[in-house]
């Protein structure tokens, strides 16, 4: 069996009103542009084969946020398809007041990566690469 890629990914969030303004305006700049649902729990869009949402944390979870360092999401990485659309998404995540942790900039996860790296409202970090061609998928395997 091979996966058909991640169907959707569901981020549990405290500040839900802050992170729903948020993801309101960044989903459809990534292409995730229907809007599933749009509730006072929950926020969920799909586009360019992926879906992304959030859902409000339970009462005794809200003064909590994302920590990278304790269990659970680390973070996610959306993949563009260019190195312009890695700069445009920095561009509009500064608009937005994320906390920008990386600026644009190459890498060495793989040939020609390009990312840069923020956090939404809540504090879950949200990267956006490019890697050109095939990326790993289409290196030497022996390297």
């Amino acid at each position: 069996m091979e996966i058909n890629g991640i169907a959707h990914l569901i981020v549990t969030v405290s500040r839900f009103e802050e992170c729903a303004a948020f993801y309101r305006r960044l989903l459809p700049f990534l292409g995730l542009s229907k809007i599933v649902h749009d509730r006072e729990d929950y926020f969920y869009c799909i586009g360019g084969r992926t879906g992304f949402g959030i859902n409000r944390a339970a009462g005794q979870h809200r003064q909590e946020h994302c920590d990278q360092t304790r269990p659970g999401l680390h973070h996610v990485c959306f993949r563009a398809r260019s190195r312009d659309d890695v700069d445009a998404v920095y561009q509009l995540a500064r608009e937005l007041g994320a906390r920008i942790l990386r600026a644009p900039e190459e890498g060495n996860w793989a040939p020609g990566y390009y990312s840069t790296l923020f956090e939404d409202p809540d504090g879950v970090r949200l990267e956006i690469n490019y890697i050109p061609g095939k990326g790993l998928l289409g290196a030497d395997p022996g390297r």
